[in-house]
């Protein structure tokens, strides 16, 4: 009776325990007749061992040696985990209602002090669904659609809680330049020269606040660190609004602004080289009209995705926008973006894929999907590649993955199965 009770109690704690965790092996083989390394030159017929999580050996099958007993994956094609460069999704939802919908507050036009740490959903089904197709990793926060909208995290696709998913908090701010952004009637900012004039505006006045914070700290000895030194019977006050833009004036984080028409685009180049603060290009459709601006200013381009739709602010995008930028040597990634309808997110494989019928090279386009973005984002030790040390994020396919009728079949993420469907 009592062999019977444990029997029941350990098949309720295994039932309990997440898909991924039951699939969680501490050495795993993945094997394919193509390895896409982002790293190199393909390797036919390979293998990588992965270890508590890590790649710990990679190369033709025949020179690696397999542990006993290990998990052993096969494939025709594998390739690094997907890193979506810019996206929304854990802040917006798979329903598209209000529930599952915190990416954008609209109750002010400056707002870098919001968090994404505090409205992203690890759990939430549309990161399930780009994980389905091999994203393994995510930089994600507010919506454009206010001149600063609030702040970006960079996170894992698995996880039952943010702490778990989480890589970087506060990677950067957004912020929104043109008609994305402006107001009707006599809200602010109504036109493209009122918008410029509120962000030097609040830039210059955490100039001003980050100053008296250095004052501050060189002025005092340790116990009165905390006062005002004009008046010291009087602390500085905290302005979480400023705190966030002085993160940016130190480089701590850079400021993403949507920019697609060419004139918001200068705009952007224009404000970032008047402060020296680190910028990147969001959604961009005018940067084929701007390539030598761009190259110049030495700035990123977070490309928007390459099937988006064609009106408003992105009526000139081109499809060949992506291989017009690999050949200027602008370092640049493909994003799965934001869009009000449902799904609200596209997928950055499809996305490459265009772009790869389009001029880009099938090489640089499995780039921006991986390693590009990892470049980007700072996390290019971790993630982006197939190599030794590496985090083992894997995408499993049964044919090309640019072919839209291939399948992913498997994502690995950190060492464990977390898809294993076709």
């Amino acid at each position: 009776m009592r062999a019977i009770r444990l029997e029941i109690f350990v098949a309720s704690l295994i039932l309990s325990l997440p898909s991924h965790a039951l699939l969680a092996e501490t050495v795993l083989i993945v094997q394919a007749k193509k390895i896409l390394t982002a790293a190199g030159k393909t390797i036919e017929d390979g293998t990588i061992v992965c270890v508590d999580g890590k790649i710990q050996a990679v190369g033709k099958t025949a020179e690696i040696n397999i542990p006993v007993d290990a998990k052993i994956l096969k494939c025709e094609i594998v390739m690094p985990g997907m890193v979506d460069v810019r996206t929304c999704v854990g802040l917006s939802g798979i329903l598209n209602i209000k529930h599952d919908s915190d990416q954008l507050e609209s109750s002010s036009p400056l707002q870098p002090e919001l968090r994404a740490i505090d409205a992203y959903n690890p759990r939430e089904e549309l990161v399930e669904y780009i994980r389905s197709f091999g994203v393994t990793t995510v930089h994600t926060g507010h919506a454009p659609g206010e001149l600063i909208s609030g702040q970006t995290l960079i996170a894992k696709t698995i996880g039952n809680t943010v702490e778990e998913s989480l890589l970087i908090d506060g990677r950067a701010i957004a912020a929104t330049l043109g008609e994305g952004s402006t107001k009707a009637g006599k809200q602010s900012p109504g036109t493209r020269g009122k918008q410029m004039a509120m962000l030097r505006a609040l830039l210059i006045e955490a100039q001003e606040y980050k100053s008296k914070l250095a004052k501050q700290t060189e002025a005092k000895p340790d116990k009165e660190k905390d006062t005002n030194k004009d008046n010291p019977s009087e602390p500085i006050s905290r302005n979480l609004k400023l705190e966030a833009l002085v993160d940016v004036l130190a480089g701590k984080k850079a400021l993403m602004i949507t920019a697609d028409r060419a004139q918001d685009i200068a705009s952007a180049i224009r404000l970032a080289d008047e402060f020296k603060i680190k910028l990147w290009l969001d959604s961009a459709a005018d940067a084929h009209l701007m390539i030598p601006e761009i190259k110049a200013a030495a700035i990123a381009v977070l490309l928007h995705p390459s099937m988006a739709r064609a009106s408003g602010a992105k009526e000139n995008l081109s499809f060949q926008t992506a291989a017009k930028l690999h050949a200027a040597k602008i370092p640049f990634a493909i994003q799965g973006g934001f869009e009000a309808y449902v799904p609200k997110v596209r997928v950055i494989l499809f996305e490459a894929a265009v772009a790869a019928a389009h001029g880009l090279s099938f090489d640089a386009a499995i780039e921006s999907i991986t390693i590009s973005p990892a470049k980007i984002l700072g996390i290019q030790d971790r993630v982006g590649s197939i190599e030794v040390g590496k985090d083992a994020d894997l995408a499993l396919f049964d044919g090309d993955p640019f072919e839209y009728t291939t399948h992913c079949v498997g994502v690995v993420i950190n060492g464990q199965i977390v898809s294993k469907e076709n």
